[in-house]
C-alpha cells in the first residue's frame, strides 16, 4: 500500500484533485473531515472542546460552533494550540484505524491523505510520496472571493496564515497546477495516478 500525502494551499483545487483521485481508485483519508467527526454530537472530543472554551462554542443544536471557534483560535496561537492538542490526536487515532482497514482490504492500493497542513504541522515525513496541488496566488485569491464568498480582506489574512507557495513546492513529490481548466488538471491526476499506482502494486520501485 502506498501512503500518499496530498496538500496545497487555500483555494488551490485540492477536494476537486482528491474528488478524481477517488474515481480512478484511491482511497481517500480526509484530514478535515476527520477533525469534525471527532467532534460531533456526542462525542468526546466535543465535550473536551467544550471543557476546555465554555460552552458558548456549544451551537444551539448541541453541535460545535465551527466559526466561533475559528474566531477564538485564528489570531490567538495559544488558543489554537490547545484545540489541536484536542483534536489532532483523535484524528490521528481515526487515521491509523483507516490506515489497517486499507492495508487489509487492498495491500496493493493507494490511500491519498488530504492533509491541508502538511508543511505546517511539519509531518512530511509520514508520507511515502507528497503531492501538491498548487495554484497562483491570484487563482486561490479570486476563488476564495468569487466561489466562497469571502471578502478579499478575509481571504488573504486566510492564505497568510498558511506556509508559502515555496515551502509547499519544497516538498513536494509531485506537483499537480491547477490554475487552468478542469482538462488540464484530469490529464495531470490521470498521469500522476498511473506513477502512483504502479508503485503501490510494485511496479516501480518505492522511493527512498
Amino acid at each position: 500500500m502506498l501512503n500518499v500525502g496530498l496538500t496545497g494551499g487555500i483555494g488551490a483545487g485540492k477536494s476537486e484533485v482528491t474528488k478524481r483521485f477517488a474515481a480512478l481508485g484511491a482511497t481517500i483519508i480526509d484530514a478535515d473531515g476527520l477533525a469534525r467527526e471527532v467532534v460531533a454530537v456526542g462525542t468526546p472530543g466535543l465535550e473536551a472542546v467544550v471543557a476546555e472554551f465554555g460552552e458558548t462554542v456549544r451551537a444551539a443544536d448541541g453541535s460545535l460552533d465551527r466559526d466561533k471557534v475559528a474566531a477564538l483560535v485564528f489570531t490567538d496561537d495559544d488558543a489554537r494550540q490547545r484545540l489541536n492538542g484536542i483534536v489532532h490526536p483523535l484524528v490521528g487515532e481515526r487515521v491509523v484505524e483507516l490506515m489497517a482497514k486499507a492495508q487489509e482490504e487492498n495491500p496493493d492500493g493507494v490511500v491519498i491523505n488530504d492533509v491541508p497542513l502538511i508543511v505546517e504541522a511539519k509531518v512530511a515525513e509520514r508520507y511515502d510520496v507528497i503531492v501538491v496541488v498548487d495554484a497562483s496566488p491570484e487563482t486561490q485569491l479570486d476563488r476564495l472571493v468569487r466561489l466562497r464568498g469571502m471578502t478579499e480582506r478575509d481571504a488573504r489574512a486566510r492564505m497568510s496564515k498558511q506556509a508559502s507557495r515555496e515551502q509547499r513546492l519544497a516538498i513536494a513529490d509531485h506537483v499537480i497546477t491547477n490554475d487552468g481548466d478542469l482538462v488540464a488538471l484530469q490529464a495531470q491526476v490521470d498521469e500522476i495516478w498511473a506513477q502512483l499506482s504502479g508503485q503501490a502494486s510494485g511496479q516501480i520501485g518505492r522511493e527512498s
